[in-house]
Formats: structure tokens, sequence, C-alpha cells
């Protein structure tokens, strides 16, 4: 399993930094932060956050990632605040209450609007939930993040 580690995503100013936004930063964010940071091999400063984030990652969010073979165990919800300051080239929210709360960034970052279903918001049996956060990562959150990736990457 390949660990991502922070200085994978941070260990150069001159490349493209990529802020995924969404209310807790518990699953939706993290997941997209943690497909992007794994399948760049380092090309992009990647970072996420909540505009009200909650204590820890979703435990089923580190599951969905783990069976993609990413270890996020280590991994920690941000507030906005934290990540404010800094300059971000593209900003993308994954949720619509992170959208219409978005702060301004510093600079003149690219905003875009995923709007990803959250699975956390799934109810049922822990199959059912599980089921969901796997959906959310593999292949809907995977599909755009490599969508994402051809096309900064110009094809």
């Amino acid at each position: 399993m390949r660990s991502v580690r922070e200085s994978d995503a941070d260990n150069s100013a001159a490349k493209p930094s990529v802020l995924f936004l969404c209310t807790g930063n518990s699953a939706r964010s993290q997941m997209a932060e943690a497909l992007l940071t794994a399948r760049s091999s380092g090309r992009y400063r990647v970072g996420s956050a909540g505009v009200h984030p909650v204590a820890r990652v979703n435990p089923y969010a580190v599951e969905a990632l783990q069976a993609l073979g990413i270890d996020w165990r280590d991994k920690h919800p941000k507030p906005v605040d934290d990540v404010i300051r800094e300059s971000w080239d593209i900003v993308i929210t994954v949720c619509d209450r992170a959208k219409e709360s978005c702060p301004t960034l510093p600079g003149r970052p690219a905003y875009a609007h995923w709007g990803l279903d959250d699975p956390a918001a799934v109810e049922g049996d822990e199959a059912t939930v599980r089921a969901a956060f796997r959906r959310a990562g593999a292949p809907r959150c995977r599909f755009r993040v490599a969508s994402f990736d051809a096309l900064v990457k110009g094809g």
C-alpha cells in the first residue's frame, strides 16, 4: 500500500496547487486530496480543508482509500483558516455548502465545483454505508480526479 506523505504534496512552490474544499473535510475533500496526491506522483501541491471541519476523517473514507491502495490513516480534517493565507492556483469545492460559503482566497485562483454526493449522509446498515463510500471514491471521485489531471497535463 502506498503511503501518501505530506512531502509528496508539498515539496515545491513551482508546482500547481490544488485545494479541495468541503463542509466537514472528513470524506469527499479528503478522498479527492488523497486520489490526486496519489495519482500525480508529486506534480501538484494538494490540500483540503473544511468550512466547518469535524474532529476526524471518516473511517469509511479511510477504508475506501485503503481499498484503492492509499494509506490515509494519519490524516486529520483542517479548517479553511489553516490554508486561507496560502496561495492556491485551483480551488475545487466538492459540496454545495462549501461552494456557497467559500471564502475569498489570496491571489487569483481558478474555482471549480464538483458537487459530489455525500457518502456520510447515506443511512442504512454498515454494508450500505461502506458501499456508498466505495462508490464515492471509485469510480466517481477517481474519474473527476483523472479528468482534472489529464486536463491540466494537456491530454
